[in-house]
């Protein structure tokens, strides 16, 4: 059986809540989070060098929305990198879009990665990859929740709340993880559950919630706090810090 590992970077997105504010923000306001730039490269190009120091990836696909004019510029001089103008409305959307423009055989692996994530440490990557192939089964870096959890509480009325939110209920943390990225699986078993599951209507919010769809129980592999999704405006400080390192 091949072990043959193709990694797609789904960047169809903007990110409108990370978005940075200043000068930069004015010149170019229409500029996905994903080509800011963080310690003077496109934070596109950083995740994706985060997979090319991993020799077992034979090829990164990044995928970009059909009218993105900034992947090529990003990311052009990188080894075994291509960028396909497939994206769709929603990351679900555009990995099936990837898996189906690539059309994996049964023996290949794909292992999907956020663009927002540049701080993916290489021991996490190896370890990630490493566990799959020994269990011959998918899976997820992901971190046990460390602190307590708050559900918000509901308001009374239509209208919106004045003030901040108040609990409604303490949630028990006990056997719960954090999703990151890269997530790994066959990738012809993962194009087919994404076209069940978004057929059906189902939520899909990672690659693994559609294969837990089709009855598939992902592996959690230990991931790393560097790992984190640049989501807010400070993220952008936080991780160049740590890519820094």
């Amino acid at each position: 059986m091949s072990d043959k590992i193709i990694a797609i970077v789904p960047a169809g997105g903007i990110g409108a809540r990370a978005r940075r504010g200043g000068p930069a923000a004015l010149l170019k306001p229409d500029l996905p989070k994903q080509y800011e730039l963080l310690r003077g490269l496109p934070m596109l190009r950083c995740s994706v060098q985060c997979l090319l120091d991993e020799p077992r990836i034979e090829q990164v696909r990044a995928i970009v929305r059909p009218e993105d004019a900034w992947a090529e510029r990003a990311l052009q001089g990188l080894k075994k990198t291509v960028w396909r103008h497939c994206g769709g409305p929603t990351r679900a959307d555009t990995v099936r879009n990837a898996l189906h423009d690539l059309q994996p055989d049964e023996d290949t692996w794909v292992l999907v990665h956020d663009a927002a994530r540049p701080g993916l440490p290489f021991e996490a990557l190896q370890r990630l990859i490493d566990t799959c192939l020994r269990a011959g089964q998918g899976g997820l870096l992901a971190l046990p929740v460390p602190d307590t959890l708050k559900r918000a509480a509901r308001s009374a009325s239509d209208e919106a709340p004045s003030g901040p939110p108040r609990v409604g209920q303490t949630l028990n943390r006990e056997g719960l993880w954090m999703a990151q990225t890269p997530q790994m699986f066959r990738g012809a078993a993962l194009m087919r559950a994404l076209d069940e599951a978004l057929a059906a209507g189902v939520e899909v919010t990672d690659e693994a919630s559609a294969m837990e769809f089709v009855g598939v129980q992902p592996l959690l592999i230990e991931g790393s706090i560097k790992n984190f999704k640049v989501t807010w405006p400070g993220d952008f400080q936080l991780m160049e810090q740590w890519i820094s390192q």
